[in-house]
Formats: C-alpha cells, sequence, structure tokens
C-alpha cells in the first residue's frame, strides 16, 4: 500500500506550533520523516519547533520549485508510492494555497496516493472572517502586479467585479511593499468601498480593521509597512 500525503499547515509567524496549530496536527507531524517544502530553511526551523520523535538530521527535507513540472513532481512522490507517509509544508499557513504545492497535491491525485489536509492558520480565511465582508462568496487573487499602473488596473478590475457580484476580493502583498499597496488602493478605488487589512494575523502583534476607503485615506500607510497582511476588498 501507498504512504499518504500530508497537508501539514505551518505556523504564521514565531509562535508556539500549540498555540494556533491542533493536536492532532502536531502529533501526525511530528511522526512524518519525509517532507516537501517550499524552503528549507523555515521548514527545518518549525519542524524543531514541533519537536520530532527523530533526529532533525534524520528527516527527508526536499524543496519543492516553483515552477515544479509534472515529471519531477513524480520523483518527490517516490517515498509515498515506496509506503511512507509524507508532509508537504509551505514557508508560512495552509500548503497548496499561493504556492506550487498543489501541483504535488494533482499529482498525488494522479497516482491514487490519499491526500490528507490537516487543520491550521489559514490567513485568507482567518481576514475574511474578521473582515465583516462576503464570505459567502469571494475571490482569492494571490499577488497583485508590482508596477503601478498595472496594479492600479488590477485594483480596477477587482472593485469593478466585486460591485458586479457582491464577492469579497482577497489578495496579498509581500510585506516591504504593504504600505504601498493601502496607498494604491486609497488612490485608485472609489470612497464607499469596503477595505479590510489584517496584519500580523495570530501574533501578538495582530492588527484587524475594517473601514470605507474614505477613511482609510486619512490614515497613516507607513503604520502598516513591513507587516505580512492580507487585503479585504468590496465595492
Amino acid at each position: 500500500m501507498s504512504g499518504r500525503l500530508f497537508l501539514v499547515p505551518n505556523r504564521l509567524g514565531d509562535t508556539a506550533p500549540d498555540a494556533v496549530l491542533p493536536a492532532r496536527t502536531i502529533a501526525v507531524a511530528r511522526e512524518l520523516g519525509h517532507f516537501v517544502v517550499e524552503n528549507a530553511k523555515p521548514a527545518r526551523q518549525f519542524l524543531k519547533a514541533l519537536g520530532p520523535t527523530r533526529p532533525l538530521r534524520e528527516i527527508a527535507i526536499v524543496e519543492l520549485p516553483s515552477d515544479v513540472t509534472e515529471s519531477r513532481c513524480t520523483e518527490l512522490l517516490a517515498p509515498a508510492r515506496a509506503g511512507h507517509d509524507m508532509g508537504l509544508l509551505s514557508d508560512a499557513g495552509c500548503p497548496a494555497v499561493a504556492d506550487p504545492g498543489a501541483r504535488l497535491v494533482a499529482a498525488a491525485h494522479a497516482e491514487g496516493i490519499p491526500v490528507v489536509p490537516l487543520v491550521g492558520p489559514s490567513s485568507p480565511l482567518l481576514a475574511l472572517m474578521a473582515s465583516g465582508m462576503n464570505g459567502q462568496g469571494f475571490a482569492f487573487h494571490g499577488y497583485l502586479p508590482v508596477k503601478p499602473e498595472a496594479r492600479a488596473e488590477a485594483l480596477r478590475r477587482l472593485e469593478a467585479d466585486s460591485a458586479r457580484t457582491g464577492y469579497a476580493q482577497l489578495f496579498i502583498e509581500t510585506p516591504y511593499r504593504t504600505a504601498a499597496m493601502l496607498a494604491a488602493i486609497c488612490a485608485t478605488c472609489r470612497p464607499a468601498t469596503r477595505l479590510a487589512l489584517g496584519a500580523d494575523l495570530t501574533l501578538p502583534t495582530e492588527h484587524i480593521a475594517s473601514r470605507a476607503v474614505a477613511a482609510w485615506r486619512r490614515e497613516d500607510a507607513g503604520r502598516w509597512a513591513d507587516r505580512p497582511t492580507l487585503f479585504v476588498l468590496q465595492a
């Protein structure tokens, strides 16, 4: 029989694992001897914090390229075909969401390898829950374009889509561009459009705010600088 591919959620920051992860998730992850990860260094830090049942040097940790091919996915699943349970781990949050892990999950399904999602923090869902916006209909867009003109065009498109469908629009940005994204939203979107920001989710410095763009224009965008942040927009 083949092993299973466990989708192991990671912390969203430097917090104790048992503060954000259920006991079963921690227990399963501690026992796994094979991991496919987004990046090896943060993966080792996470596994060390879990207190694995075997020395860290005995755990096989292989990185998953962002442009991973189908043939490479087949290679990475070799331990499962040999009967060993495996873990898929992102740098933060739930694997296969806004990272290349989905391709490995698809390859596992194609081979008949059981896929087991474990419970843990998901920044898009946490932000949506706290936004007060439409949790029945929403879309997650990952990262928007970096160049100002393309970013403004993407924001106008999301705002128009939200006005047409009523759906909340979720997206993320790298921490060092958070303040620039907030400034771009304030400059581009209509005053009545609602915007929620969830920064440092699950951390002691967590801050969540939801208000109209007109109110955001009176705020100092710099207070959100260099903080991992989820944006939720609804027209």
